[in-house]
């Protein structure tokens, strides 16, 4: 106030807001990260973890889980399913992370803080036709006759998660999928790819950042 005073003392101002007015919550971020947790509570409920369960994983009072859970807010907001067309729903509304670890946690019924994808502070890319011949097969065991082994429902199958590390290509959660994919002779599949650091990050911007295809609906 008494900066102002010395250039417009006794005189009327108008002050313009500079910018339209932002929602609560918008410029911190915070209420993108309530929507994320708000989202990752309605799917585990969906997927079978009680109201209590929930209250105790996410700090929250039974009646603040019962609110998210049943919030008439909640028509149009999408739910997690094993699938790429739920998977392409998510990256498109900016929520890759978010599907990766309903798709761990919930599908794969592994905590997805312990698996490696999720370890550190990963960037993700996709989801994306692949040509599946650049993923590297060295060091891990895929059994190539599949044929009715798979826990994957083929008519309506998940994308496939691959690692980019020092410059190469890994799957190492769904290793049977993809060898029922080459089985099937397929040359490149919907795809979204984890990398780990802002090294790998511009090494992977040089040499393909710009040659995959976005998948954008199903």
């Amino acid at each position: 106030m008494k900066e102002i005073q010395k250039y417009a003392a006794g005189k009327l101002l108008y002050i313009p807001s500079g910018e339209e007015k932002r929602a609560w919550g918008e410029t911190s971020g915070y209420r993108g990260q309530l929507r994320r947790r708000n989202l990752m509570i309605r799917n585990k409920y969906a997927h079978g973890l009680t109201v209590s369960e929930l209250a105790d994983e996410y700090f929250l009072s039974l009646d603040s889980i019962k609110k998210i859970i049943y919030s008439k807010n909640n028509d149009n907001m999408i739910t997690y399913s094993p699938t790429l067309e739920s998977a392409v729903k998510y990256a498109n509304a900016g929520l890759m992370e978010e599907w990766i670890q309903c798709y761990l946690l919930l599908t794969w019924k592994a905590a997805p803080i312990v698996h490696d994808l999720m370890k550190g502070d990963p960037l993700y890319f996709g989801v994306v036709k692949f040509p599946l011949r650049l993923i590297q097969c060295e060091g891990y065991e895929i059994r190539e006759n599949l044929a009715g082994e798979s826990d994957v429902d083929v008519s309506t199958p998940p994308p496939l998660l691959i690692q980019y590390e020092e410059g190469k290509f890994y799957c190492t959660v769904q290793q049977e999928f993809l060898a029922l994919l080459k089985q099937r002779k397929v040359n490149a599949y919907p795809t979204i790819i984890v990398l780990k650091g802002n090294s790998e990050y511009k090494r992977f911007m040089k040499y393909y950042g710009n040659i995959f295809i976005y998948v954008a609906k199903v």
